[in-house]
């Protein structure tokens, strides 16, 4: 099937045997990152014998009905956390798509979403070692104004293979407000939608006991169906998801169905966002092989409902989305005070609060309340402020450790020095009596537009290992191409986006990062 698939690739090319380069237009990426890994006592990382490196290679060509993809990957020494399965090389992603009127085909391996991710989402998060991308066939159909048509079957990957189980499934969503003039003309926007997920897999022999063997199901079946209805500055979306029997080892065998629900509300207009949504998960671990564990296998996804943050220390408890059952509440506001008045002051400032809780079942898992502000105080010159309180199920996330308890302080200022000059830094404090104990972070950035950027960093545990975690970095861009080196210490934990978390080990060395598109 790969053969045939990167045949069609090349014979995209081609119209009535003829070569139609002038038609196609080529364009793709490439990706490499590299480290040369040293000895390091201090935080356990370690030297290898051979230069590590996860490198990328995408081509795409285009045309008026047809399209066509490659993807190489080269990870023989991959970077440290991407060891075992991730080893390897080859072309684990070619597809070709053609479309003839209402319809679209796609023939080899793709990515698809029904609704929020419940019971059906295949994406790449290269920093999490995920792909976990369909090979099969997709076809999408816009029959008439306001309806979108899916179906789609494959066999999911899994590292350099395929999953033998064989995923399937439909999606329909109607835009009603296309069909009704009295919606359409009040401005209405009303979006119903229901998705269907099948996946067979082969029994198997998996024992509970010395004299006792599971029966286990062949086909697992899940539907999802959604609304969303905006008005004006309002925005509403509710979605219901219910998956049948599913024993498998995320869930202990057990052969309760699996359910999820949220809804989300909204309004937004100009120096004003609300933000409010909730969400109850259980026993919805849904893979498309039942013997496996990890970040792989998984045909849909849990969001967390949590805030991803960015700067380091906020960052450092990071929160999983648990399969068993949560519920997750999230809370946000932003509000826009105006220049030249009494608090927004000559240039304005923005205040904005969130708010998340999950628990479960009487325990809380994980909870955090941020409070932000940006402001700027003269025409060069501006500040963010930002203040934390996280709590953090370590035995429930992690597995070990207590709840830890932290408050965590970031100042950020950014100074315009020159038209093509920016000068900025942060320095954060993480204060806990818990786990590792307090941790400090500064920055130092400077950018020479449109060319140069230099990073200088430090964050150091001052709480139990007085350990330093120092990076070095310069970073050129000319045109399409992005170049970084440097060098420094990481510390070993949790690299996570959206409730997906990956452990990464500490590393020292020197690390050179290349990235262009064309």
């Amino acid at each position: 099937m790969k053969k045939g698939l990167l045949f069609l690739v090349l014979g995209a090319l081609f119209v009535n045997g003829q070569p139609t380069l002038a038609q196609v237009r080529l364009s793709g990426s490439v990706q490499s990152d590299i480290l040369l890994p040293g000895d390091d006592e201090r935080t356990g990382a370690y030297k290898t014998e051979d230069l590590l490196t996860n490198t990328y290679l995408e081509l795409m060509l285009q045309s008026q009905n047809v399209d066509a993809g490659v993807r190489m990957e080269y990870l023989e020494h991959p970077l440290p956390g991407f060891e075992n399965e991730f080893k390897g090389w080859g072309v684990p992603n070619f597809w070709v798509k053609g479309r003839l009127g209402c319809a679209e085909l796609t023939a080899g391996t793709f990515y698809e979403q029904f609704g929020s991710g419940f019971i059906l989402r295949t994406y790449e998060e290269r920093s999490l070692g995920i792909d976990n991308s369909l090979l099969g066939g997709r076809l999408v159909v816009k029959p008439a104004n306001g309806v979108t048509i899916k179906a789609l079957s494959g066999r999911q990957r899994r590292y350099w293979t395929w999953n033998k189980g064989l995923v399937s499934g439909a999606d329909v969503e109607l835009h009603v407000d296309e069909w009704l003039q009295t919606l359409k003309k009040g401005g209405t926007k009303l979006m119903l939608g229901g998705s269907w997920v099948n996946k067979y897999e082969k029994k198997e022999d998996i024992f509970a006991s010395l004299t006792y063997k599971y029966n286990l199901p062949e086909f697992v079946n899940a539907w999802d169906v959604r609304a969303t209805l905006a008005k004006g500055h309002w925005s509403l979306l509710a979605e219901y998801a219910q998956k049948t029997q599913d024993p498998c080892f995320d869930n202990g065998f057990s052969y309760e169905k699996g359910t999820a629900a949220m809804f989300s509300g909204s309004y937004s207009k100009k120096g004003l966002s609300l933000l409010l949504q909730a969400k109850r998960s259980e026993n919805m671990s849904f893979r498309s092989r039942r013997s496996q564990i990890g970040t792989s296998s998984f045909i849909n996804h849990l969001p967390a409902f949590t805030q991803d943050q960015t700067y380091a220390l906020a960052a450092l408890y990071p929160y999983a989305t648990q399969l068993a059952g949560e519920w997750a509440w999230q809370a946000e506001a932003g509000y826009n005070f105006k220049r030249k008045t009494v608090v927004g002051g000559k240039y304005g400032m923005n205040v904005k609060m969130n708010f998340s809780h999950v628990r479960w079942e009487g325990t809380t898992y994980y909870q955090d309340l941020d409070l932000q502000l940006s402001r700027r105080l003269s025409k060069d010159f501006k500040l963010n402020l930002m203040y934390m309180n996280q709590r953090y199920n370590k035995t429930v996330i992690e597995g070990e450790g207590n709840t830890v308890r932290s408050n965590i302080f970031v100042v950020d200022g950014l100074y315009q020095i020159a038209p093509k000059v920016k000068l900025r830094s942060e320095l954060q404090y993480l204060t806990t009596p818990d786990d590792e104990g307090d941790w400090s972070f500064g920055l130092i950035e400077l950018s020479l537009a449109p060319r140069w950027m230099f990073t200088v960093s430090d964050m150091w545990n001052n709480g139990g290992t007085k350990t330093h975690y120092y990076q070095g970095l310069v970073t050129f861009n000319i045109g399409s191409h992005r170049l970084q080196a440097g060098y420094g210490r990481t510390r070993a934990g949790y690299n996570c986006s959206g409730g997906v978390c990956r452990f990464v080990p500490a590393t020292k060395g020197f690390t050179l990062s290349y990235n262009y598109n064309f």
